[in-house]
């Protein structure tokens, strides 16, 4: 990883890994494959803060294998890769 990020608050950073593919055989032309919508945690926010100023710790760990929606989070620019969301757009961690 080339870029130094630490997210804040409740916020993660997912690096995108390759979804397996098949052995149909069948080619697609990279324009028309999407994107794997599943990924490691890079690195974690420490929590929101709650009404009484406590951290409420976050769900997700770093390493983690996360399932996440096709337009969540924000692509980091110069890193095809990463996407930094919030822990509330990440829908399950795959064991």
């Amino acid at each position: 990883m080339t870029t130094k990020v630490k997210p804040l608050s409740n916020r993660v950073l997912v690096k995108r890994v390759q979804a397996p593919t098949s052995k149909s055989g069948i080619l697609l032309p990279t324009s028309s494959k999407n994107k794997p919508n599943q990924g490691e945690v890079i690195s974690t926010g420490p929590g929101l803060l709650d009404d009484k100023g406590n951290i409420l710790k976050m769900e997700v760990q770093v390493g983690d294998k996360v399932l996440f929606g096709a337009y969540s989070g924000t692509p980091l620019s110069g890193e095809d890769d990463l996407i930094i969301m919030t822990e509330d757009e990440i829908l399950a961690v795959v064991n």
